[in-house]
């Protein structure tokens, strides 16, 4: 029986990684059987509820407001229009709505209350709700499990020794203290990370290394691939190859035996049977949708018409773990602090990424 370890170390997990490639996706099938039904994958619908105008400076993300990109930036959505967008998820065949807003950290306050009006308000509705909204203190994680939140996404994003190369304006530890934070609450966890920013396997490795030893590990681990965005520091990558996809899901899958793992970003660039073979090798949830926060998705009927032709079966809310309660706003036992938390911003330069800064401005002769 593989018992969940969390003790791994990046040599295991590179000559796990760098198995001849079908005794790989055996081993991964083999434990995937153990802990899951391999013929169910969870269906999590991404919602972009604040979109662009982030001041983060993440060298994947069209979201900066310091990158040019085409994004439109949109203010808040309001919870009537989360409620129509939740309803038409849950029709579709998604049992979690995952909202993003394109903050740094949560601030108390008006826009905060809302987000957590929307929490409650897609609880009701009998979906999981999942939330990533940046760095959150330990008040404001109680705050979203006590207004019915399910799960809270803060990606990792890589290794902890290149993550310096892709984002200078807030540390690795923060990534980690959030997590702390969320795990001091019924929330479960949901983190993972991007392949294809230019970072070697062996940060790969690293990634997974971070992930593996939390205790508990994440309950859900998403895997992405770049979707390189014009205007951003990372337009010109390489697109992951499928092959690459498959060994990081089934080392994901044999390293972390009770997680979810997520078949993210990149689905668009992947055949069906690429993804099939992502299914096989452990992926177990994906994201669908027409658009993952601002990249494209293949459309919700075309993953249906692949469910089918696979013989998958979309999970239902509330597998893993109970539906949490509710509490109104006006009986809340939790109350804003304002706080100012001390999040850090290390402020190395990052030459690619101050070189996107300065594309697409137009200077006068």
């Amino acid at each position: 029986m593989n018992q969940t370890r969390h003790d791994w170390t990046k040599e295991e997990i590179l000559a796990i990684y760098n198995k001849p490639l079908m005794e790989l996706l055996y081993e991964a099938a083999t434990v995937h059987r153990q802990f899951h039904d391999p013929n169910t994958v969870q269906v999590s619908t991404l919602l972009s509820i604040k979109t662009g105008g982030c001041p983060e400076d993440c060298g994947y993300c069209p979201q900066a407001a310091r990158y040019h990109t085409d994004i439109e930036g949109n203010d808040l959505m309001s919870v009537q229009q989360v409620k129509a967008q939740a309803l038409r998820a849950k029709a579709s065949g998604s049992s979690r709505v995952c909202m993003g807003a394109a903050w740094r950290n949560v601030k108390d306050g008006p826009e905060f209350d809302q987000v957590l009006e929307m929490v409650r308000t897609i609880n009701k509705l009998d979906m999981e709700v999942c939330c990533t909204l940046g760095m959150v203190t330990e008040n404001q994680a109680k705050r979203l499990a006590e207004a019915g939140l399910y799960a809270y996404n803060h990606n990792l994003d890589t290794s902890e020794e290149y993550y310096k190369e892709v984002i200078s304006t807030r540390g690795y530890e923060d990534r980690l203290q959030t997590i702390e934070n969320v795990r001091k609450t019924n929330v479960t966890v949901c983190s993972g990370g991007i392949i294809g920013m230019g970072e070697n396997v062996e940060d790969r490795a690293g990634m997974l290394v971070a992930l593996s030893t939390l205790n508990p590990q994440p309950e859900s681990v998403p895997i992405n691939a770049l979707v390189a965005v014009e205007g951003t520091p990372m337009e010109d990558q390489k697109p992951v190859e499928i092959w690459e996809m498959i060994r990081m899901v089934a080392t994901t899958r044999i390293v972390m035996p009770q997680t979810q793992v997520r078949l993210s970003a990149g689905r668009t660039e992947m055949t069906r049977e690429g993804q099939a073979m992502c299914f096989f090798a452990g992926a177990n949830s994906i994201f669908a949708g027409d658009k993952l926060l601002t990249t494209p998705n293949p459309d919700v009927n075309e993953d249906m018409e692949m469910f089918k032709q696979l013989g998958l079966n979309p999970q239902k809310a509330f597998v893993k773990a109970p539906q949490p309660q509710t509490v109104e706003a006006a009986d809340s036992e939790y109350a804003p602090l304002g706080e100012k938390p001390k999040w850090s911003r290390p402020g190395h330069v990052i030459e690619r990424n101050e070189a996107a800064k300065g594309k697409g401005v137009v200077t006068k002769s």
